[in-house]
């Protein structure tokens, strides 16, 4: 039995189990004697018999049920914002994914960098333009691009005192790494104040 939600899409947020095949677009991942088919931009980065927690999507509509992976939660955040964009389904934004880092795909919306969108497959002019419509402004804000960042205890310092992922994201890279955590903190904070 499924449970779904108001979108109707199943509410997974993820599955744990061991990858037992790895097929050019899709791998099988066991989890309790049941092999799920889950649809990743890049398969080959999983190894076969190996442990996973998987960030899945659940795409349902009339002629098609489909689970989309990822291998970090960010990348399942990027994925969603994708979809949403007009114009862009689950096939097209998957290999988005596979070609360009996370990084790199939100600054070229963010800079408005149409050349940089139209490298990947199946996007146009037209595609690029409505992607940096819909998404511009709204992607750091929401995707957290600390979550597999060295920094933890920076990170999660500064947000135990309420500053936003986006917030952070934008700091990170001019804070001196060979300080002290409470030297880090501190130069966090004056440029986070700024």
């Amino acid at each position: 039995m499924f449970l779904y939600n108001y979108n109707g899409d199943c509410m997974y947020s993820y599955i744990e189990g061991r990858i037992t095949e790895i097929e050019s677009n899709y791998i099988t991942l066991d989890n309790n004697g049941i092999g799920y088919q889950i649809f990743t931009a890049n398969p080959y980065t999983f190894n076969v018999n190996e442990d996973y927690r998987v960030y899945v999507y659940q795409y349902v509509r009339e002629d098609e049920i489909s689970l989309y992976g990822f291998k970090e939660k960010k990348e399942k955040d990027l994925f969603l914002k994708l979809i949403d964009v007009k114009g862009l389904g689950c096939k097209m934004a998957l290999p988005i994914l596979a070609t360009g880092s996370i990084d790199g795909i939100i600054d070229a919306i963010e800079r408005e960098n149409i050349l940089y969108l139209k490298k990947f497959p199946k996007i146009g002019e037209k595609v690029a333009k409505q992607i940096i419509l819909d998404l511009k402004g709204k992607l750091s804000k929401d995707i957290d691009l600390t979550a597999n960042i060295d920094n933890t205890e920076l990170v999660e310092t500064l947000k135990a005192l309420g500053y936003k992922a986006g917030d952070i994201n934008k700091v990170l890279p001019h804070i001196n790494k060979g300080n002290a955590l409470e030297l880090q903190v501190k130069e966090a904070l004056k440029l986070l104040l700024r």
